[in-house]
């Protein structure tokens, strides 16, 4: 298994600014890292950097200890999957799983029990001669990853590989991958990815990086950490918006008081007050801030009248079953969103109490970093 280290990396096209600026990360051995963040924000480039297929610009990437800056794509020890597949279409399953191992001139003796092997694991035995276009999309990225598979590599490197699959194979197959990546423990994971439920569910690490004029701002990384630690201690308001499904609600506030342990704000547009958590920065009154709160923390009230509550007439619902979503009118016409029980949903027009808890509220300044420390335990 091999660790990878990225220091002061940059990627540049020409005269153009860098697209990849200022990235220092570590990735651990046999750690599962995803690389998230909307389309544009280089998370594919920073990929094929550590592939070879890119070449850096500037700082240095590591493999095993190793610099590899240099080192050509095929002597890197890694593995990638691409999103595209890219199988050969005349070729049988076996001679697309095989043809790595059979370009390194193995011995076809081994090159059977490797691919054999990597079939019964992906439980594509039964399809070892059928070629690309008898396949299922599903069936067709596993013959990719087994191709990756078979060549055991210390570093697997994968490309939105479930993008072009519908929704319940791109489910089925991200149980596959969480499955694989537990089953051979000698390799670390890459994963990029644009879809956040797909980053929450299967890594041990979450890269969240910026896009366009944010990434000269800001750099490329946005946060670090594992998922729950994005989801409940996002450090600007751009992580938080991103992580979450539904995304955050954001409203518009102002500081009452403020110190060090806790802040009081009033929301534009109402005469609603709310007391939070401080994580130590002491705001000044009248400042403008934004108050954050997740759908699903936004919890229905039996009465009305309590400090920590705020009341809104119910616009739209969105009825899923188990639960249901309540799209609330806000002051300027604005929306937020609550989440409610699916067996208890308000009518449209009617007026609903929520609490408001201090400890899953956030909040954010005007250049969008968080200055609130929800009362939750850490994630590592």
């Amino acid at each position: 298994m091999a660790s990878i280290s990225l220091r002061s990396v940059q990627k540049a096209y020409g005269d153009h600014a860098p697209v990849i600026r200022d990235v220092d990360l570590e990735i651990g051995e046999h750690e599962f890292c995803v690389f998230l963040g909307p389309s544009g924000c280089g998370k594919s480039t920073l990929l094929r950097m550590i592939a070879g297929l890119e070449d850096i610009t500037d700082g240095d990437l590591y493999i095993d200890g190793k610099l590899v800056n240099e080192v050509p794509a095929a002597q890197r020890g890694v593995a990638m999957v691409f999103q595209s597949y890219a199988l050969f279409p005349h070729m049988t399953v076996y001679q697309n799983m095989a043809f790595g191992l059979t370009l390194a001139k193995t011995p076809k003796d081994v090159i059977d029990r490797k691919v054999k092997e990597a079939a019964r694991v992906l439980q594509l035995e039964a399809l070892l001669e059928r070629r690309p276009k008898e396949l299922s999309g599903g069936q067709r990225q596993r013959v990719a990853i087994g191709r990756a598979i078979v060549r055991s590599p210390s570093v697997f490197l994968f490309d939105e590989p479930l993008s072009n699959l519908d929704a319940t194979l791109r489910g089925q197959t991200r149980v596959e991958i969480a499955r694989l990546h537990k089953q051979f423990d000698t390799a670390s994971v890459v994963y990029v990815t644009h879809d956040q439920i797909e980053a929450m569910t299967l890594a041990d690490k979450i890269v969240l990086m910026h896009a366009g004029a944010d990434t000269a701002k800001y750099g490329s990384i946005a946060q670090v950490g594992a998922p729950l630690e994005l989801y409940h201690r996002p450090r600007s308001r751009f992580v938080a918006g991103f992580i979450g499904s539904p995304r955050m609600n954001f409203l518009p506030a102002r500081v009452v008081l403020g110190s060090a342990e806790s802040v009081s704000i009033v929301l534009d547009g109402t005469n609603e007050r709310l007391q939070i958590h401080a994580n130590g920065e002491a705001l000044r009154p009248d400042q403008a801030v934004t108050l954050g709160i997740r759908p699903e923390h936004l919890e229905p009230a039996a009465s009305n009248g309590s400090i920590q509550q705020i009341t809104r007439s119910v616009s739209l619902v969105e009825q899923l079953g188990e639960h249901s979503y309540l799209h609330l009118d806000q002051p300027g016409g604005a929306v937020l969103i609550a989440k409610a029980p699916g067996d208890r949903t308000p009518r449209q027009g009617e007026n609903v109490a929520f609490n408001v808890p201090p400890a899953s509220c956030h909040l954010f300044t005007e250049d969008g970093f968080a200055v609130t420390s929800a009362a939750i335990p850490h994630f590592a």
